[in-house]
């Protein structure tokens, strides 16, 4: 499987260049934002592996056909994280997912348009997947991004507190999340049915602009029954992930 998936990130980014116009490796062109867009958010945490499968193998989905363009996209690196006194975080897999969550968060910041960070968040969850996420940083040489920017946001502490606003968020989620990845769509949760969630995204969109994505077929699954799919429960209690 390893195999496989090593080119992915490379793949991936290939793809997104086919919307660009851009000269940089690592910025694509959108569509341009209309009130009819479907809001989806996700709210995970880097080193579950059911957020990094959800995040390169079904998420990346949004860039076929140009489903992007009708979803507002918002990713949330905080999951099943703990604050606990003086604002000391207690990440579900241990100070490696830590370390991610806040790299990732980052790098949200430091580039705000989709464009920019999902690459980056799923070249680092694509090695996740693989169990090579020690190797995180290559990632910024195959998108031709600037290290120092990340360094500088973690090092400063900056980047703790974006996850601090990230934990206030995911904590005020109404109902609350119980697991991730933890999937809202139009602030309805999918709960277990996540990887079904361009059939609800379809369902949701109100706009004129017809889709091969939102097709009769894939609208159908929701009305056929909901379905489960694995979680990194809230309160389950897990060991660090090895590479």
């Amino acid at each position: 499987m390893a195999t496989s998936r090593t080119t992915l990130p490379l793949l991936f980014l290939a793809h997104l260049l086919l919307f660009s116009s851009s000269s940089s490796a690592s910025v694509i062109s959108l569509p341009s934002s209309d009130s009819d867009k479907v809001s989806v958010a996700l709210y995970y945490e880097s080193l579950c592996p059911y957020s990094a499968n959800f995040i390169i193998n079904y998420l990346t989905k949004l860039f076929e056909d140009d489903l992007i363009s009708i979803v507002d996209l918002r990713l949330v690196p905080w999951g099943n994280a703990k604050l606990r006194g003086n604002n000391t975080i207690d990440c579900q897999h241990g100070p490696y997912e830590c370390l991610l969550n806040t790299v990732e968060a980052c790098a949200i910041d430091i580039w705000p348009q989709l464009n920019e960070h999902f690459p980056f968040i799923n070249c680092v969850e694509t090695l996740v997947y693989q169990r090579q996420y020690p190797e995180w940083e290559s990632c910024f040489e195959k998108l031709g991004l600037d290290s120092k920017l990340i360094a500088d946001c973690y090092t400063s502490g900056y980047g703790k507190q974006l996850e601090l606003e990230y934990a206030a968020e995911t904590n005020n989620l109404h109902p609350p999340h119980e697991y991730v990845p933890w999937v809202v769509v139009d602030g309805q949760p999918l709960y277990e049915d996540y990887e079904n969630f361009i059939s609800y995204v379809c369902k949701a969109y109100r706009g004129s602009a017809i889709l091969k994505a939102c097709s009769e077929l894939s609208i159908d699954k929701i009305i056929q029954g909901k379905s489960t799919h694995p979680v990194c429960y809230k309160e389950m209690t897990v060991p660090s992930l090895s590479s």
